[in-house]
């Protein structure tokens, strides 16, 4: 069981703080998700996920289901109220065997279709037997760790083994859409990093998903190079809830400390930080924002694309 970071609400640095936000709406709050990544990767992540689900200020989490904390957290992750999605992964290898490539290479076979498609979906198939059989449920919703679930090859196995494994009428994951929801007022580096995301298959996922009748979220914020501690997180969470529209979906990668030989490094906690701050709840009250919560909640249609 994951036990309490010990962290305590506190205030943000004055540079990060609220200087002025138009106000929101007084007729009905905006509604968006706010979905956590890496759950079951280490349990400082684990833990850090469990508090923001506390403060309600996540609407869910996606699972690394090979990740060496996930079965031990997942009773916990239950009790949350969280929704719980599956966290496709192809690149990290977790001690498992099976089809994991560095992201650079797997982009290149996928984008000229060297994969093996039977052990793609055969992939995919047994991440989603190991959520359900630690969860003892559908997931909620299904993304891709790296975006992996946007790629040729990926996608549509994906697409094709959800289509088979959760007919519609029934219980059925959602699916994360990744095109960007808003580039307005970001840095050069985040406008890239979803210039990137978008050649990556974005709109083709949107399209082909919609087709198969999965609904999506609308469009993806949270986008961003990883660097600048909470400050300029701070500053960029502000901007994209101010740029929120409803059924947006805002990414985060929060971590109770720093996990060791992570790639994010010190970042993830840098947004656990912002994430649980007060100044967080200021934001959501100014620019009218609520933010989805329970397995009920269904996320709104996706970009044309």
């Amino acid at each position: 069981m994951v036990s309490g970071s010990g962290h305590t609400s506190r205030s943000l640095p004055a540079a990060a703080r609220l200087t002025h936000i138009p106000e929101g709406s007084p007729l009905s709050a905006r509604s968006l998700l706010v979905c956590a990544d890496d759950f079951g990767l280490h349990p400082a992540i684990d833990s850090a996920v469990l508090e923001l689900a506390g403060r309600a200020r996540l609407s869910g989490t996606g699972c690394l289901v090979d990740g060496p904390s996930f079965a031990m957290n997942a009773a916990a992750l239950r009790q949350s109220g969280l929704q719980a999605g599956l966290h496709l992964n192809f690149t990290e290898a977790l001690g498992r065997e099976g089809l994991y490539l560095p992201l650079g290479q797997l982009i290149r076979a996928c984008w000229a279709r060297r994969l093996d498609p039977i052990a793609v979906r055969g992939q995919i198939a047994a991440q989603l037997a190991r959520y359900e059989d630690v969860m003892g449920r559908v997931p909620d919703y299904v993304d891709g760790h790296q975006h992996v679930h946007q790629f040729p090859q990926i996608r549509d196995a994906l697409h094709a083994e959800l289509a088979a494994r959760y007919p519609a009428g029934g219980p059925r994951p959602w699916l994360r859409c990744t095109v960007a929801a808003s580039m307005r007022g970001m840095p050069p580096m985040a406008r890239f990093k979803a210039g990137v995301i978008a050649l990556l298959g974005a709109r083709s996922q949107c399209r082909h998903a919609r087709r198969m009748g999965f609904e999506m979220n609308r469009g993806l914020l949270g986008v961003y190079g990883f660097r600048g501690g909470a400050a300029v997180y701070a500053v960029l969470l502000r901007a994209w809830l101010g740029a929120a529209q409803p059924g947006d979906l805002i990414m985060c990668h929060p971590s109770a400390q720093a996990v060791p030989d992570d790639a994010l490094g010190d970042q993830r906690r840098a947004e656990f930080e912002v994430w649980s701050s007060d100044e967080v709840g200021e934001w959501l009250q100014r620019f009218n924002l609520q933010i989805h919560r329970g397995v009920s909640c269904r996320p709104g249609p996706a970009h044309a694309a």
